[in-house]
């Protein structure tokens, strides 16, 4: 569990995976780690530092982590068993606005088709929305040659030739603006050589995001169908507001009773009301960044 005390009138959070990286320790790899997680909290602190909202600032973070392929989320996401990218993902603002997207094949951002969802239909969650639509929102499109690379390819052979599959990874941002207003966000590629179809906790609403203004917001990664079954994301918020419990304890009771209990491995990032944050989990890593006073933390 790691807490941090706000610092300034805004707070940001992001994260890159809970179990992963798997890398031999080269300097080169955890370099682009460190050096992706700062960038994409520099492009959502940037909104929040210039005055902006905090479902802003979340879909800025995580369209940069989307176009960086060493996270599996967007651009190199992990790939289904028939090799495509099938990707999910969240927004939800602290006035009860939410919209996610599941199985999108053709945005190159989903997190701003999971906005679109929200702005723009009376719907919560789209599966498997065709081009035609994102031409109809301008929506900026992407083919699978955009979204599937190398190493994917590779990870995937290795899986299907050891019957093995890949849970950690997914991506997800959680800010506090200086109005007060809480927003999260989450994308991710999902599990690797899943079935195809399959979807997991990020584009669910209450499992793997969750945003109230004046309680939490959380964006969560890890074993997905552990964080359906545990609706983790809305845990932590259903412990604060109606248990009493402050944001860390929320966080810890939340992980320990609905991930250690049957023994699921993920993690978690959140920000309270009042600008803390906390990342809590139970795996081995947890990629993430944070501001800790004048210094923008980077862990892996």
């Amino acid at each position: 569990m790691i807490e941090i005390e706000a610092s300034r009138p805004y707070a940001l959070a992001i994260h890159g995976g809970a179990g992963g990286p798997k890398t031999d320790g080269a300097a080169e790899t955890l370099a682009s780690y460190h050096a992706g997680l700062r960038a994409a909290h520099e492009a959502g602190e940037k909104v929040l530092a210039d005055g902006g909202p905090a479902l802003e600032a979340v879909i800025a973070a995580v369209q940069a982590l989307e176009d960086d392929p060493i996270f599996n989320a967007g651009r190199g996401a992990v790939l289904s068993a028939d090799g495509r990218a099938e990707l999910d993902a969240s927004v939800m603002t602290g006035d009860g606005r939410a919209g996610a997207v599941a199985v999108s094949r053709h945005a190159r951002h989903p997190v701003d088709l999971a906005r679109a969802v929200m702005e723009r239909t009376p719907h919560l969650l789209l599966v498997d929305p065709p081009q035609s639509l994102l031409e109809e929102w301008g929506i900026e499109q992407a083919g699978q040659d955009w979204f599937v690379t190398e190493p994917r390819i590779a990870q995937l052979r290795r899986l299907q030739k050891a019957n093995a599959h890949i849970t950690h990874g997914t991506v997800g941002a959680v800010a506090r603006a200086a109005d007060g207003r809480l927003a999260a966000a989450t994308s991710t590629g999902g599990m690797a050589n899943k079935a195809n179809g399959r979807v997991g906790d990020s584009p669910i609403i209450g499992a793997g995001t969750w945003a109230r203004d004046g309680v939490v917001a959380v964006s969560c990664t890890g074993v997905g169908e552990a964080f359906m079954a545990g609706v983790v994301a809305h845990d932590v918020y259903a412990r604060m507001a109606y248990g009493g419990l402050g944001l860390a304890a929320a966080a810890e009771a939340t992980v320990a009773r609905e991930l250690r209990a049957v023994e699921a491995m993920g993690a978690l990032i959140a920000v309270d009301a009042d600008g803390r944050i906390v990342v809590a989990m139970n795996s081995d890593t947890m990629l993430a960044a944070w501001r800790d006073g004048d210094e923008v933390v980077t862990r892996i």
